[in-house]
């Protein structure tokens, strides 16, 4: 007997991302399978009295966007209703968002802590040109009885008030944890800027997130994702090493909630995890430790959600310094992004390679986090050394972030069948300042996208949200078009892709990464049927406009979970 299916979609651009990138023009989905693929009468013709049918009038269905590095958590703990939203455009000066402190103050009663998301220098007004910085001054005015902890868009850096630092007991005496800096005036008092390690003195004192803080975190985060068209992502880094990153949104309470709402049958999304055994930097000794006594979800479709591996901080603590790191650079100096020497260290380099060993062995696939030259080639290496040392077919390991990859870097990643894991929308974002930092050379080699596709390498493509926000269409577009959002100048076109290496990197190479190419990542029949369907024509499109195009619906394992229609 024939089955008919439950959704068709008709008369549009529908861009397979299969191996010979297809375009078809209509698709049938039954069962929450993809049922079939090809012209919009021959689709049309399987319909039954029950089939819901959606016109697509030449719009672009792709598939379900695939966001592989995405804390989504902790993206929804740092947005309305739990913090403010202090990124850019909501604000865009110091001014806004003392104002936004003002408002929440009114009505938060005292002695309660205001949180807040997202800020940074280099959009406000008042920081232009470093001419200044933030300073606890400008957040006592508006809340002097309310202690106030604002992380910045990257996660790296945190900016508090004077209540905050008294409730904290941190003053001009207190020593500061290995790895971490606090900003200081002339006096040697704190300004209310803690970078790195240091955050943890006011981060202890932020009320716990509950059980049900996570749970609304989650959701929050899965219905904007919905929105914006992403039904899969790897979550980068959950355990106990987590516990204080985003303000305890990375923890173990966080995998343990994913895997309630996973068994409940409440989790809208593919979910990925790599689980993080230690904290930054961290010790082999650590993950030998973490890997005897992880704890993860049981029970659950893998499907829904699955725990990949491991994450390791190649860069985090000293001698190895973190990626965002206030520091001098080479070819500057000031507020910087980027770890050029991260990994130099012999010491430290043998650590690395230990810890990459340990949970290779393991059986885990390792995403490592590093950034900059060295400290990749640094990674790099461990993944050789200890896939020759210990073969396993396939393990897939990546590097995260994978900005600066030398040339014999990524030939050793193709050679291996590693990955590369690169944020083109952080590319976007601060273009002008790697120039300033680094030098013109180094800003017109970051994130080189088609290096890396051109060695043979499965690049993905990722948001880091809360870092930036996760809209793939802003990563597309920096891929094709390799521009900069402050100035508009163009930082290395050779390193341009075309569209088809663009979506791949967020629907079949995502798949690559969570090893499910097999049922999800492209438009085929029996693949998973999760589909994006812009609210345009992705071919015709200028990419300069891309960006700002809606999603138009989503659909997840055959149903409809976001429609600007109604459908």
């Amino acid at each position: 007997m024939t089955v008919t299916p439950d959704l068709v979609l008709l008369d549009g651009e529908v861009l397979t991302a299969d191996a010979r990138f297809r375009v078809a023009r209509a698709l049938a989905i039954t069962g929450g399978t993809i049922s079939a693929v090809g012209g919009t009468e021959e689709i049309r013709a399987l319909a039954g009295p029950r089939t819901q049918v959606v016109d697509l009038r030449g719009r672009t269905a792709l598939p379900g966007v695939n966001d592989s590095h995405l804390h989504g958590c902790a993206f929804g703990s740092t947005r309305p209703p739990l913090a403010l939203d202090l990124g850019f455009p909501a604000v865009r000066s110091i001014a806004d968002i003392r104002e936004a402190v003002r408002e929440a103050a009114s009505r938060t009663p005292e002695g309660e802590w205001i949180r807040g998301n997202g800020w940074d220098t280099g959009y406000l007004a008042e920081c232009a040109d470093g001419a200044r910085t933030p300073d606890r001054a400008d957040l006592d005015a508006a809340a002097p009885a309310h202690p106030v902890y604002l992380q910045d868009f990257s996660g790296h850096l945190t900016w508090v008030n004077s209540r905050a630092l008294e409730l904290a007991g941190v003053d001009a005496s207190t020593p500061v944890p290995e790895g971490g800096v606090v900003h200081t005036d002339g006096a040697g008092n704190p300004t209310g800027l803690l970078a790195e390690g240091a955050q943890e003195l006011i981060q202890r004192h932020l009320p716990a997130f509950t059980r049900a803080d996570v749970e609304r975190a989650i959701r929050a985060a899965v219905a904007v994702l919905h929105r914006e068209g992403i039904t899969s992502f790897t979550e980068p880094g959950l355990g106990p090493g987590g516990a204080s990153l985003f303000a305890g949104a990375s923890g173990q309470l966080t995998l343990d909630v994913y895997g309630d709402l996973a068994r409940a049958g409440d989790l809208a999304a593919r979910v990925s995890v790599l689980l993080l055994l230690t904290g930054m930097g961290g010790s082999a000794a650590e993950i030998a430790e973490g890997l005897a006594n992880a704890t993860v979800p049981r029970d659950v479709d893998p499907r829904i959600l699955r725990v990949l591996g491991v994450k390791v901080f190649a860069d985090g603590t000293p001698p190895n310094r973190t990626a965002w790191m206030h520091q001098e650079y080479e070819g500057g100096g000031g507020f910087g992004c980027l770890c050029v020497h991260g990994a130099a260290d012999a010491l430290r380099t043998r650590e690395l390679t230990e810890m990459v060993r340990l949970a290779h062995v393991a059986g885990h696939q390792l995403g490592v986090h590093v950034t900059g030259d060295r400290a990749l080639d640094a990674v790099v290496d461990a993944f050789e050394a200890a896939q020759v040392e210990h073969p396993r077919d396939d393990p897939r390991h990546y590097v995260i972030h994978a900005d600066l990859p030398g040339a014999q870097s990524l030939r050793k990643l193709a050679a291996h069948g590693f990955g590369a894991n690169m944020n083109p929308a952080i590319q976007w974002t601060i273009a002008d300042l790697v120039e300033e930092l680094l030098g013109p050379e180094r800003a017109a080699y970051q994130y080189p996208v088609r290096s890396a596709v051109e060695a043979g390498i499965p690049v993905t493509a990722s948001s880091d949200a809360p870092v930036t926000y996760p809209n793939w269409r802003q990563g597309v577009a920096a891929m094709l078009l390799r521009e900069s959002r402050a100035s508009g100048r163009t930082f290395g076109p050779g390193e341009r892709v075309g569209l088809p290496d663009a979506v791949r990197a967020y629907t079949s190479n995502a798949a690559w990464q969570d090893f499910a190419e097999d049922w999800k990542g492209s438009l085929e029949p029996g693949k998973a049927a999760d589909v994006t369907v812009l609210d345009g024509t992705l071919t015709a499109l200028d990419p300069h406009d891309l960006p700002d195009t809606p999603v138009a619906m989503t659909v997840f394992d055959g149903r409809v979970v976001h429609s600007t229609e109604g459908v």
